[in-house]
């Protein structure tokens, strides 16, 4: 009697092993079937359709889903949930070095204070000898040249050479005053007079008047001259209307 049952359950498996293989075979041919239609549609897009889809940033969807979530509370009693599965770095430091600072010299206190003086006389050459003459040729090629854009940069570079020897001249002047200004304070003080010290308004309009030309600074002495008579004068009748007024009151 166990015979035939045994016979039947044997049978039973073998039809549902033959119809398992059968379903993955169909599958596998359907699914065979759509790729297979799916590169035919993607061999008759055009190049242009595909530059529209990449334009409307198609092509970065993937990128969006692999993004990692930010860490957040869900309420701000809550402690923060993060993540532990963050993958590990590729290039694992065994030897933790020591994180590079980087450093500038302009603001760095070991590198101690700025020597303007100097700093302007060790480069000087640059202002005298080497700017002046990069001049002179670029002015001979900008007389050979006729490309437009060529002429450009030559008359840029020539201006940005005559700003940098224009604000040397005056940085140098500046200076001159300063130092003449104190050679005379030290020689006043020595003498018993108190010190007098220059702001940068009083060195700009110094400036100013040693920038103009002999005539004109001669003009600007006349002026001054006829400024501080009438000035003088003024001043004279205010102190005899004072001492009228004065006596008047006494009597």
């Amino acid at each position: 009697m166990k015979k035939p049952n045994n016979a039947t359950a044997g049978s039973s498996k073998t039809k549902f092993k033959e119809e398992s293989e059968e379903d993955n075979k169909t599958t596998s041919v359907t699914s065979s079937e759509e790729e297979e239609e799916i590169e035919r549609e993607l061999a008759e897009i055009t190049f242009e359709d595909l530059l529209k889809a990449r334009s409307d940033g198609s092509h970065l969807v993937y990128r969006k889903n692999s993004q990692e979530k930010k860490a957040g509370r869900a309420n701000k009693n809550r402690p923060m949930e993060v993540s532990a599965k963050k993958p590990v770095s590729r290039f694992r430091e065994v030897v933790q070095a020591p994180k590079r600072v980087v450093r500038d010299p302009r603001f760095e206190s070991l590198c101690g204070n700025l020597d303007v003086e100097g700093f302007r006389k060790r480069y000087d050459f640059l202002f005298e000898n080497t700017l002046p003459a990069e001049k002179e040729e670029l002015k001979k090629q900008l007389k050979k040249t006729n490309d437009p854009n060529a002429v450009d940069k030559l008359k840029k570079r020539i201006s940005w050479i005559d700003k940098q020897l224009r604000f040397e001249s005056t940085k140098s002047t500046d200076a001159a005053i300063l130092a003449e200004h104190k050679k005379k304070e030290r020689e006043a003080a020595k003498h018993g007079k108190r010190p007098f010290y220059l702001k940068n308004c009083n060195v700009i309009v110094l400036f100013c008047f040693l920038s103009l030309s002999p005539p004109i600074l001669a003009l600007f002495n006349v002026l001054g001259l006829l400024a501080y008579g009438y000035f003088m004068v003024h001043n004279y009748k205010l102190k005899c209307c004072f001492m009228v007024h004065s006596y008047k009151l006494k009597c």
